[in-house]
């Protein structure tokens, strides 16, 4: 086959070099990684999380930019497109940047008499590494895609490594227990490095795998937390403490959590990437993250959340409380069905008033019925079936009043799919 031209032609390829979506493991990527010579000297933060990565790893962005650090960010998955991933200097990767990179590691992958098959996943991962470092990046920032020990992320080391909250999802892929995931997501720690654990109530494994390789813990609560204020906060940790900050721009009580894992491990690279008072302030007053709790402004009210898991429902649940009185909410809802439907439903049955309940694209989409049916049984009756999240926003729209609010949420797809609806408008 003659090597792709295009970004949609090379993730077309990609995709196709292993016969797994998921193949956990170092070995593959660790062989290509070397074959390109890709060993960063610039600060690595790993970040690993159920929930709660995403906007750590936003906030570390925001706050290094403002402080002047030229940032290379790797996130997954994307809402509408793929550069989103690859962020350098606080822009989106162009397509021209991501072939050239995927043409690079396609070479490496190649080079050997027996080709690695990479995942999808992984391909990406040594493509951003590659860029960032072409760029001559300040810093690296890498999300974890899935769990810890075994990601391609894993494979670079990080000089600090961050575990946000630990839940239940990916279980086929992590182990059935919070204990066992939690040891997959601390799989990311390094001997010597600073390990900060954002969450107070972590699975004893995340702490005793930090103790077993001599990692320099950081745990909130201990070695760093935060006070609330009336309208500020106050960060406390290693380095001392910053009072009088903005709460972040993300919405949720929880994202003061994952703002001071995020000030921790900055604390804990001060040497490295000193940043000022006003860094964190002007980083988290501006920090953006589409679809984390993102409330539009408009009539009806229109809020997009990616949550999908447990978890992350209860943290929805929280925040829809914290906004306020609605006269009715309606629901947007379509989720992958390899998660956990009903937990989800579980935390939102009774926040939610009309369900629009829609089928996402084979093989892991939940068909609308199952999701109906899910909802039945948890007593709900207000809920209505549609082939796709598009129909279902639509209805939901012509459903509601100027003073209700719209809630989509329970996938990236579904998000991702009302977010294009509202570009095109």
């Amino acid at each position: 086959m003659s090597t792709p031209k295009d970004l949609a032609g090379w993730l077309a390829y990609i995709e196709r070099q292993h016969p797994q979506t998921v193949a956990l493991g170092l070995e593959r990527v660790a062989r290509v990684r070397a074959a390109m010579d890709l060993a960063p000297t610039v600060p690595v933060i790993t970040v690993a999380g159920t929930n709660g990565k995403g906007s750590t790893c936003a906030m570390l962005e925001s706050i290094l930019q403002a402080a002047g650090y030229r940032v290379g960010l790797y996130s997954s998955p994307h809402l509408l497109r793929y550069n989103e991933r690859v962020r350098i200097g606080g822009r989106e990767a162009d397509d021209a940047a991501l072939v050239a990179a995927f043409a690079r590691v396609e070479l490496a992958r190649t080079a050997a008499e027996d080709a690695v098959a990479l995942t999808y996943f992984e391909f990406g991962t040594l493509a951003a590494v590659d860029l960032f470092l072409r760029r001559e990046v300040d810093v690296m920032v890498l999300e974890v895609g899935l769990g810890g020990r075994l990601d391609a992320v894993n494979a670079f080391d990080a000089d600090c490594a961050v575990v946000t909250s630990i839940g239940m999802d990916h279980m086929d892929y992590l182990g059935a227990t919070l204990e066992a995931i939690g040891r997959e997501k601390a799989g990311i720690f390094r001997a010597g490095k600073p390990a900060v654990i954002a969450d107070a109530g972590a699975p004893v494994s995340v702490l005793a795998h930090a103790h077993s390789i001599g990692a320099r813990l950081l745990r909130s609560g201990q070695e760093f937390g935060y006070d609330r204020g009336q309208g500020w906060w106050t960060y406390w940790g290693p380095a001392g403490e910053e009072a009088e900050l903005p709460y972040p721009a993300l919405f949720g009580d929880i994202q003061l959590q994952n703002a001071s894992a995020a000030l921790a491990a900055l604390d804990s690279l001060c040497d490295r990437l000193p940043v000022s008072i006003r860094d964190l302030r002007q980083g988290l007053a501006g920090v953006e993250l589409p679809g984390r709790f993102q409330r539009l402004p408009g009539c009806p009210t229109l809020v997009l959340d990616v949550g999908h898991n447990p978890q992350a429902a209860m943290v929805l649940a929280r925040n829809l409380s914290d906004m306020g009185s609605y006269p009715r909410t309606l629901a947007v809802f379509g989720m992958l069905g390899d998660k956990d439907i009903a937990g989800v439903v579980r935390s939102l049955a009774w926040h939610i008033d009309r369900w629009f309940v829609c089928t996402l694209p084979p093989p892991r989409g939940a068909q609308a019925s199952e999701l109906a049916q899910t909802l039945r049984q948890a007593g709900v009756e207000a809920v209505r079936e549609f082939q796709n999240p598009a129909a279902a926003y639509a209805a939901a729209c012509s459903s509601s009043a100027e003073n209700d609010r719209i809630l989509v949420f329970g996938s990236f797809h579904t998000v991702a799919d009302v977010i294009a609806i509202l570009e095109r408008s």
